[in-house]
């Protein structure tokens, strides 16, 4: 039995990139067996996509809606609204400058939450990313720390996921929830996989289909707004979700990391530790119980930071 497909997709100022990647997916093999649909949500973007609205409309079998929003709202808050309408019963989540590499790739993802190791209860699947430059695996979205130890495994189960390279069982949203709203960029991923895990679900990385990432191999050269944004949003993640010496840890050790790469910005890290002291008056606590530590620690989850 194969699954149907609804792929979701937030685009920003890369109307090229998008295009190759729907002329990518229309050569997919048996679009009508496994595609239900494509959602695309532009988040504002400020850049001409004519040519992409023009392919749109003369490839029906991709049956895409596309959205335009006149606000840039994130990408928590914009895969919510594309989740909130789709149809399918598996949900692909793939950045807009990425392409397959296999025209059968859809065909494997409609299939994949039926192997051994992750029928019983997995509820999100990572995929493997190369740099489309060099073809070199992009760690940044290897779902483990550990990269060493578990690179070389075609399957296992992990404690996080790639937000632009997944694929998610519908029911995870009916039963986790969505993307917390409240963060604008980094670390939505972590508040999801949490809830997650305590909803009974554990989360995977399969090798059997590889796509191809155009960003640089050097990297995106997070700015300070974007590195305070990660520091306060994982240090709310920890606060949230773990015993209370991982919420210490992580907004120390992500406050060193902000000063190493943030070339000054002082007053923005000032005003980053006002809202990590505010946490434990605004945000709730719902520590995961005590199956999901060890879940996570059985499969080496980084908790410190």
């Amino acid at each position: 039995m194969t699954d149907r497909i609804s792929i979701i997709i937030i685009t920003y100022n890369r109307a090229t990139d998008l295009l190759e990647l729907l002329i990518n997916l229309n050569i997919q093999k048996s679009l009508d067996t496994v595609l239900e649909e494509i959602l695309i949500l532009n988040n504002a973007s400020t850049t001409n996509y004519d040519e992409v609205l023009e392919y749109i409309n003369n490839t029906p079998a991709l049956k895409i809606k596309y959205t335009l929003n006149d606000e840039n709202i994130g990408v928590a808050r914009g895969r919510n609204k594309l989740l909130k309408i789709a149809k399918g019963t598996i949900f692909l989540s793939i950045d807009d400058d990425m392409a397959f590499t296999e025209p059968t790739d859809l065909l494997q993802f409609s299939t994949m939450f039926q192997k051994d190791i992750f029928k019983a209860n997995t509820g999100i699947i990572t995929f493997r990313v190369l740099y489309y430059e060099n073809k070199e695996v992009q760690i940044t979205a290897f779902p483990h720390k550990k990269y060493e130890k578990y690179s070389k495994r075609p399957q296992f189960l992990t404690y996080y996921f790639a937000g632009g390279a997944h694929i998610m069982r519908k029911e995870v949203i009916q039963d986790a929830g969505f993307y917390p709203e409240d963060f604008h960029y980094g670390m939505e991923e972590y508040d999801l996989a949490y809830r997650l895990l305590e909803a009974g679900y554990t989360l995977g990385y399969d090798n059997s289909v590889t796509v191809l990432h155009k960003e640089s191999p050097k990297g995106r050269q997070a700015n300070y707004k974007k590195l305070q944004m990660q520091w306060v949003n994982k240090s709310k993640v920890a606060w949230r979700y773990l015993p209370l010496f991982y919420f210490f840890t992580t907004a120390f050790s992500w406050g060193i990391q902000y000063l190493k790469n943030s070339k000054g910005h002082i007053g923005t890290f000032f005003v980053s530790i006002g809202q990590i002291i505010k946490i434990p008056i605004t945000e709730k606590r719902n520590v995961v119980n005590k199956d999901t530590l060890n879940y996570l620690k059985k499969v080496e989850a980084r908790l410190n930071y």
